[in-house]
């Protein structure tokens, strides 16, 4: 069934064009006069074929960009604070930037239907970071800049969506098969199949890992085609999820990777990060910037509850997970109806500071994927209150001592937590004065935070809507270089917030290494440690290791505090885990257990199996399931 057909014959006369935006329909008319008004004939088409479409005015009947950017300007009010005004011509979009994006959209998108009817453009708003992100900027100028191969590219997965677009269409059998993240933390990767599609669900690297089969997914096997890939889809951006995404690029991938505006973001700079780790520990980098571009440049985001088709059989809806900035829970429609998965990536069932709690309803279900981090009956976690009263407690103890704390820290989510429990807590006197600085990647994703302030709790948005933004109060101070970093570390008492998380380089080592030998010294662990990684070691009481200082081979004496508090992860315990499975709706017939160490997973496994009755699965590394 030819659905742009059908929509033409509906339409007879009244388009020019008609592609996809992905799985969005466009139309592009030179009829101003329907342009503005269609009479409810585009809704009636929605209607009949449960189809997103856009009306556009053909490029043919635009304004002039200067006088339309003119036009914008009066019609905003200034109070809005717009910092740019970007034309995609190819595309009949104006992008508008604005620190108040709210004053730009109008009390019920008038201002935005306004600009549209005015100018004939269709308005896309954009929030300015409250904290200047290159990051941002570099992304946005790339997408920009190839807004042109955009359009062509996304007709192009629209196309492949509907050229085997059947809603009576039944799947035979559709299956699983785990590359990574099967009975350990870290290279999350999963490979769904069905007769029509082959997807990727995450594609991480383990960080903690000393030898590449254990670091990566296994893509070495009759199954896997780079070429016959038809989307990956990302749950967030932390490394072991998004790591080696790039490197697929490198390899050949073409195709899309779905993911939420800031994951794709924090991916990016992320993996700009991981090649100049790589740079200065001597090693080669798995990939190059340009690959990271190839990334950014096939990247469709969408919003949490949107939903979307992705292959002629699949459709897709993020819902809020609780564990990072723009993490997501993938569901996964098979089939029109036929199965419906879940798949958790990383969650968080509790409210945190920064996030909402991870959802629990959904449209239908049948089998969820989830994660088992702290999976172990050993693994209850204490009152968030009291962990976090534990953190400030043991910092005022450390600068009693004239010493200086360094928390290593996951530069996503868990690094922004840290920083608003220390901000409340000396703004309200609960903690000493002292610097707190902030090392490595975590200013610039503070500034990617501020960019999507809609992803972030109630209270927190609110703070920076009402330019009470936590993240750039006068107690920071970023380290933006090795002078400022020296000055630091010979300075006197200070908490430091550093990545890496699990001491596998980045700004946390340097750190480490020079306050090991101080007893008066803290190192305090808020995240978890992989296993293998130094963070782990030092967390199990190791006393001594080797490092580099000035180019040579030194033994290093650890004879600093070490502290953990289990209570501040981004993930869930075992009592949220259960509390989870207890309260989802609907119930899902199956249960499969992956990303965690093997003890917990089989406990978490057994554990639902008697108190859910449901089935459960615990996959090793590159076993297939069946779910249909």
């Amino acid at each position: 069934m030819d659905i742009l057909k059908t929509i033409l014959d509906d339409l007879r006369g009244q388009i020019t064009e008609a592609g996809f935006e992905g799985a969005n329909i466009v139309l592009y008319t030179d009829n101003e006069k329907f342009f503005k008004d269609d009479n409810g004939k585009i809704r009636e088409i929605v209607n009949k074929i449960k189809k997103r479409i856009e009306l556009r005015a053909d490029q043919k009947i635009l304004p002039d960009k200067e006088k339309v950017e003119k036009q914008i300007r009066e019609i905003v009010p200034e109070e809005a604070e717009i910092t740019n005004i970007i034309f995609d011509t190819h595309r009949s979009i104006v992008i508008i930037e604005a620190k108040k994006p709210g004053l730009v959209i109008g009390k019920q998108g008038s201002l935005m239907e306004q600009i549209r009817r005015e100018t004939l453009w269709m308005p896309q708003i954009q929030r300015s970071p409250a904290i200047k992100s290159q990051i941002t900027e570099n992304i946005r100028e790339v997408l920009y800049a190839n807004n042109n191969y955009r359009r062509r590219f996304l007709n192009k997965i629209g196309q492949k969506i509907y050229s085997g677009w059947n809603p009576e269409k039944v799947n035979e059998w559709i299956r699983l098969t785990f590359l990574g993240g099967a009975r350990q933390v870290g290279r999350s990767c999963i490979l769904l199949q069905t007769p029509i599609s082959k997807i990727l669900l995450d594609c991480g690297i383990d960080v903690a890992a000393h030898n590449n089969s254990d670091k990566f997914p296994s893509f070495d096997i009759p199954e896997f085609d780079i070429g016959k890939i038809d989307a990956v889809i990302i749950s967030h951006a932390h490394l072991d999820h998004v790591g080696l995404l790039p490197y697929l690029y490198k390899m050949g991938y073409k195709g899309p990777v779905y993911m939420t505006t800031p994951t794709r973001d924090i991916a990016a700079l992320l993996a700009l990060d991981f090649i100049g780790v790589a740079y200065k520990q001597a090693a080669q980098p798995l990939f190059s910037s340009s690959d990271i571009k190839e990334m950014v440049k096939h990247s469709i985001c969408l919003d949490y509850n949107e939903v979307t088709d992705i292959t002629p059989d699949i459709r897709i809806t993020f819902y809020n997970s609780g564990h990072t900035l723009g993490s997501a829970m993938v569901h996964l429609n098979i089939g029109n109806g036929l199965h419906n998965l879940l798949y958790t990536g990383d969650f968080k069932y509790g409210k945190s500071r920064l996030l909402d709690a991870a959802v629990i309803n959904f449209p239908r279900l049948e089998t969820v994927i989830t994660e088992s981090t702290y999976g172990a009956k050993q693994d209850v976690l204490p009152p968030r209150r009291e962990s976090e009263e534990k953190l400030i407690e043991l910092v005022n103890k450390t600068i009693e001592k004239k010493g200086k704390v360094l928390i290593p820290e996951l530069g996503l989510g868990r690094a922004q937590e840290t920083m608003l429990i220390l901000e409340e807590a000396m703004r309200t006197g609960k903690m000493k004065k002292v610097p707190i600085y902030i090392d490595g990647m975590i200013w610039d994703i503070n500034a990617i935070h501020t960019a999507y302030p809609d992803f972030l709790s109630a209270n927190v948005r609110n703070q920076i809507f009402q330019d009470k933004n936590p993240f750039v109060s006068e107690i920071f101070s970023r380290v933006g270089s090795p002078a400022e970093r020296k000055e630091v570390i010979e300075g006197g008492p200070c908490v430091v917030l550093a990545t890496s998380g699990m001491l596998v380089g980045g700004a946390s080592v340097e750190y480490f290494r020079e306050f090991a030998s101080n007893p008066n010294n803290s190192i305090i662990f808020v995240c978890y440690q992989g296993v293998g990684s130094l963070g782990r070691q030092v967390q199990e009481g190791l006393k001594e290791t080797k490092m580099i200082v000035d180019g040579k081979e030194e033994t290093i004496k650890i004879n600093l505090q070490v502290y953990t508090i289990p209570g501040l992860t981004a993930h869930s315990g075992r009592g949220e885990l259960m509390n989870f499975f207890g309260r989802i709706k609907p119930k899902p017939k199956r249960i499969i257990i992956n990303h965690g160490e093997v003890s917990k997973s089989l406990d978490l496994a057994s554990t639902l199996y008697k108190t859910q009755r449901v089935e459960t699965n615990v996959p090793r590394s590159l076993e297939t399931l069946r779910l249909k």
